[in-house]
């Protein structure tokens, strides 16, 4: 009985060394699925499921921890997940400010971050921190280039802003303020509010007294609505343009019939069945909507696709930095920052990526769309 128990214990443990073995790349994840940011969160961590667990020879094991949408805890998270679990690359965290307060320490573990966040500010400009940084959502620039072409073919000539007061909205007035100048559309006003702001009512007034042809608000889902729907309450009748970061369905839910008529440049994600088949991203993007609305019961928000592609990234990337280092090694994590950045022409859910050393973001506008509210639901307009 004894030797049949030692040849159990025996196997046992070789079975548990070969999945150890196995399980040679670490990738940390970091997501803010409780707290203020939860609706960010949740879909990014839920998307975590979708994501690969083998990648050519090599098993991927995901480390996930919650900051519970505080800064200083995904600092602390961030620094436990480079010292203590000793990762390949860091996934997240979800929040802009968040993202902004870790390139430090990434950058000095030399450490790839791919950050499911709006603001370019993460990857912009480059630095020797921001050279580990790498950003799954478009940047600022291909978002803003849509909103003027749309905003000029609906004979617009002068605009009011309103954003966050934080990087995602600072970095918004400075990308989309001098393309809106070239293109000929005269900025007449700029106000900012803070996230947890339950009223702009001052803002919107004074908005209304610059009196734009069209307002564009800088926010996030939620946090979106509030000044949509301050600015109607106000008696503002020009039509409000939004940045990518209101293409949630929280948008929608607090912003009700207010915010009908939005206009949003955005993914094709979230009208993909409204999608020629010809477009190069619809493939990967239905397959992503239909993972996840089969696994989770909905369609998932953009904040999602964030992380799915942020995994397309690294399937692409991990078999190329093998081939020059060892996973857990300061030489995988080097040629890992090297393959990312050398990614071309990959075709993830948002859009073609093309890294380069300059740009880590590197999506193109083939994932971009002009989106509208119509009877409380994302539909695509087809200028």
């Amino acid at each position: 009985m004894k030797l049949r128990n030692l040849g159990w214990t025996v196997a046992g443990a070789l079975l548990a060394a070969s999945v150890s073995a196995q399980a040679q790349v670490k990738i940390g994840v970091i997501t803010s699925a409780t707290g203020p940011t939860a609706f960010v969160g949740i879909p990014q961590k839920n998307t975590v499921a979708l994501l690969p667990t083998k990648i050519g020879d090599y098993t991927v094991e995901y480390v996930s921890y919650d900051d519970a949408s505080d800064s200083t805890q995904t600092v602390q998270l961030t620094k436990k997940l480079l010292g203590e679990d000793k990762v390949d690359a860091i996934i997240g965290p979800s929040g802009s400010p968040n993202a902004m307060a870790v390139l430090q320490f990434i950058g000095e573990a030399k450490t790839p971050l791919l950050a499911p966040v709006g603001t370019s500010a993460v990857v912009l400009p480059m630095d020797d921190n921001k050279r580990w940084a790498y950003k799954t959502h478009p940047n600022d620039d291909v978002i803003a280039d849509g909103l003027v072409e749309a905003m000029k073919a609906r004979g617009v000539k002068t605009v009011g802003f309103i954003g966050y007061n934080d990087p995602y909205g600072q970095n918004w007035y400075k990308v989309f303020a001098p393309m809106a100048e070239k293109a000929g559309l005269k900025i007449v006003a700029n106000e900012s509010y803070s996230r947890q702001d339950t009223s702009v009512t001052g803002q919107a007034l004074k908005l209304i007294a610059a009196k734009p042809d069209a307002v564009l608000v800088a926010g996030v889902a939620a946090g979106a609505a509030l000044p949509h729907v301050q600015l109607v309450d106000s008696g503002y009748k020009g039509p409000i343009f939004h940045t990518h970061g209101s293409a949630s369905g929280a948008f929608i839910q607090i912003g009700g019939k207010k915010v009908e008529g939005a206009l949003i440049v955005g993914p094709l994600l979230l009208v993909v069945d409204e999608i020629p088949d010809s477009v190069p991203t619809k493939k990967v993007a239905l397959e992503y909507v239909t993972q996840y609305e089969k696994q989770f019961g909905q369609r998932p928000p953009i904040f999602g696709a964030g992380v799915h592609d942020a995994g397309m990234l690294l399937q692409h990337a991990i078999p190329e930095a093998a081939k020059k280092g060892k996973p857990g090694t300061a030489e995988f994590r080097s040629a890992l920052r090297d393959a990312l950045e050398n990614t071309h022409d990959l075709v993830t859910a948002q859009g073609v990526v093309n890294m380069s050393p300059q740009d880590h973001s590197g999506y193109d506008k083939r994932g971009r769309v002009l989106l509208t509210v119509r009877n409380g639901k994302f539909s695509l307009v087809r200028d």
